[in-house]
């Protein structure tokens, strides 16, 4: 089983703030958001360095003792998300672990560390278009149409 997670770099449009870091899939038009503890996983994810390590980097970054299962946590939804340049089977243990079940497993201390990613799906720009199609009424003019043209009588884009 490989257990040297390597995060995936190509295509990525990465911001990185105070305590988050902002990815930008350009292969499937989503952005994820990383909260900290997984942004710390994420950029130790190099191909070389086991979970253990990794989870001993992450303790000491945070001045506190990380479990692995956090790792393995965040390795797991980094993967869904194809931030990773392959997905990691994770122990038999972290099978179908939740947010919730991680937060009861660690105690509370875990809920402040638990690792967070938020996805969105952004529109392509063929999607965020706002103009009207052909046969649609056009009351603002033939810049409302995608056409560019608004005919009379009517008002109808395209015609």
């Amino acid at each position: 089983m490989n257990t040297l997670p390597k995060a995936r770099r190509n295509k990525l449009v990465i911001q990185e703030l105070s305590d988050e870091v902002l990815v930008y899939d350009q292969e499937s038009d989503q952005a994820h958001c990383l909260n900290q503890t997984a942004a710390l996983v994420w950029k130790q994810c190099d191909g070389q360095t086991d979970v253990a390590t990794i989870a001993a980097r992450l303790g000491d970054e945070t001045q506190t003792k990380v479990d692995e299962r956090l790792v393995w946590f965040a390795l797991d939804q980094l993967g869904r998300d194809n931030l990773l340049d392959e997905s990691l089977a994770a122990p038999a243990f972290m099978a179908g672990m939740t947010r919730r079940q991680m937060v009861r497993t660690m105690g509370l201390a875990a809920a402040i560390a638990v690792p967070v990613i938020t996805s969105i799906v952004a529109p392509t720009t063929a999607h965020a278009v706002s103009c009207l199609a052909n046969g649609q009424p056009c009351p603002g003019g033939p810049t409302t149409c995608c056409s560019n043209v608004c005919s009379s009588p009517g008002n109808i884009c395209g015609a």
